[in-house]
């Protein structure tokens, strides 16, 4: 057993055994799929792995600051991630947590990765939301949580990292507040912070309340008026403020209310520290309890209903080279109806063909195993040959099509120059395996024989150059483009689009999917190209798979 797995050992990696877990009518309403959003170096990763941890899903949690081999972490498996120690690949874990079924979403937290958040973002029916509690709501913070609200994602916030120094908790409510229109309830409350944390205490519902120093230390009172009088802690120096706090924030905010949480219209709030594994406990039993099952899937021509009979599901993502030994490329699907069950056939709308599913797995991060039932809410891994795409809708006969996920124009445009021109097959190859996981756009121009790559962010390309060389062992160098931007381009005059693009022959490329996409050196020229031609549509934004 390597480093890694010495360090995180697995209780099952994905198993599911309760068979009540998948029954027609109730299976999925035991799901919770989620994805936990945050703004770099705001913990969140290490969140993951403490989550895993206190379901019982990891033994030994992973330490995140540790050098070398030590500093892998479960969700973080790619070399180049556990050398730069961020995530960049969304990845996903299925866990049991006190009788559900939890299919956790770990997504990358840096800008140059959004795109791939943003589609994971359409498979889940919630968030967390991580915020430092340091420096409060941040840019890439703020741009997830915009993308959460337009799906109507209801969002968790847990508050990280209140062992250290601070802001105000009541100071970190109020810009939730005013940055994001949310009104805020907090089910947990910090006595202290920093090197005067003391540990949080519950403030939601009545009973009861704990006050949480670490993970050993407990200590119960008959309510929280009974917490808030006790004289050998409301003199304190710390918990006297601290409680003042927590007595301003009952009275001025609303109480938490389910309903308006599911609405998008509230957010439950956790105070904690990943690190310490504080307050985690408090966000697995709120994701338990208030979460969503799975919720209706946005498709033409009506939304999926997670209690429809009918096996459906769409791919969220791809990735290759998950086991570098075999080359393997997995199509992530999630399920949006039906019970689905090892061997069955489901029907790829796009294409109209149908395809046995012979080996579908679990994933917990890299790790899986055979998954021979799901049901809506689940994530199922399936092995891919290149006939999925991002996008696909798989069903059991009815032409539906979920809509919703999107291809985002490249902001970032290089030509591709191979020093090892016997290796042109190998590039090939490798581009079009990239390419199909939906992060790295690939064009190859009509008039030239130079690959061009199109990425949403500057890091995209660095892994791009990692991954062909470790993967693929493809050396590669990327040099300037002459383009600026790229745009799809369609019409509804078939003979307008065809006019347009024998017109423009040397700024045109195909994409992937053989769909004419025109490259412009700069906005003035793609102004000029939208002004003679106003039959035909620039996209920068394009409906993966659209009916």
């Amino acid at each position: 057993m390597d480093d890694l797995n010495s360090a995180v050992a697995l209780e099952g990696a994905g198993a599911i055994r309760d068979a009540e877990l998948f029954s027609a009518d109730r299976g999925h309403l035991k799901r919770r799929t989620f994805a936990i959003i945050s703004h770099p170096d705001a913990g969140k990763t290490t969140l993951t792995e403490k989550l895993l941890f206190e379901s019982g899903a990891i033994r030994l949690a992973g330490q995140v600051k540790e050098r070398g081999e030590r500093r892998r972490t479960r969700s973080d498996w790619m070399e180049i991630e556990q050398k730069r120690g961020i995530s960049i690949s969304s990845s996903v874990m299925t866990f049991e947590y006190d009788g559900l079924v939890l299919n956790l979403l770990d997504t990358p937290g840096h800008a140059d990765f959004s795109e791939d958040t943003y589609r994971t973002l359409t498979a889940v029916d919630s968030a967390i939301m991580v915020i430092d509690a340091a420096k409060g709501i941040e840019a890439q913070t703020l741009k997830l949580f915009e993308v959460c609200r337009l799906r109507d994602i209801p969002i968790i916030t847990f508050v990280n990292k209140i062992d250290r120094e601070g802001r105000d908790p009541l100071e970190i409510l109020d810009e939730i507040m005013s940055s994001l229109a949310l009104d805020v309830a907090p089910i947990t409350w910090p006595m202290g912070m920093g090197t005067d944390f003391r540990g949080i205490v519950q403030v939601a519902g009545e009973g009861p309340v704990t006050l949480t120093r670490n993970t050993r230390e407990r200590e119960s009172f008959d309510s929280l008026e009974a917490f808030a009088s006790d004289p050998a802690l409301a003199g304190d120096s710390v918990f006297g403020p601290s409680i003042e706090g927590l007595e301003i924030a009952r009275s001025s905010l609303p109480a938490f209310d389910v309903e308006a949480y599911r609405a998008g219209h509230l957010t439950p709030v956790v105070f904690g520290s990943a690190m310490r594994e504080v307050g985690v406990r408090d966000l697995l039993q709120a994701i338990g309890t208030f979460a969503p099952s799975p919720l209706p899937q946005p498709a033409l021509p009506a939304p999926i209903e997670p209690s429809k009979k009918e096996v459906s599901g769409f791919v969220l993502k791809i990735q290759a080279n998950m086991d570098p030994n075999h080359r393997d490329r997995i199509a992530f699907v999630r399920l949006t109806s039906g019970v689905f069950k090892r061997g069955m056939k489901l029907k790829n709308v796009r294409t109209g063909k149908d395809m046995k599913i012979a080996s579908p797995m679990f994933f917990f991060a890299r790790d899986r195993e055979i998954a021979d039932e799901a049901v809506a809410g689940d994530i199922v891994g399936i092995p891919n040959h290149g006939t999925l795409s991002v996008g696909d809708t798989l069903t059991e006969g009815s032409a539906l099509t979920v809509t919703g996920i999107p291809s985002f124009a490249p902001e970032l445009l290089r030509r591709v120059r191979l020093p090892d021109t016997m290796k042109t097959k190998q590039l090939q190859r490798a581009l079009n395996d990239l390419a199909e996981e939906g992060v790295t756009q690939v064009f190859r121009p009509v008039i030239g024989s130079s690959w061009l790559v199109g990425v949403v962010g500057a890091l995209q390309l660095e892994v791009l150059v990692s991954r062909l060389a470790v993967e693929y062992g493809v050396e590669i160098m990327l040099e300037p483009s002459p383009f600026d931007t790229a745009r799809w381009v369609d019409a509804d005059d078939a003979a307008e689009l065809d006019r347009f693009v024998k017109a423009n022959q040397g700024d045109l490329a195909r994409d992937r999917e053989e769909r004419p996409v025109f490259l412009a050196r700069n906005s003035w020229e793609l102004s000029y190209a939208q002004k003679n031609y106003p039959a035909v549509r620039f996209s920068a934004t394009r409906e993966r798979h659209a009916a």
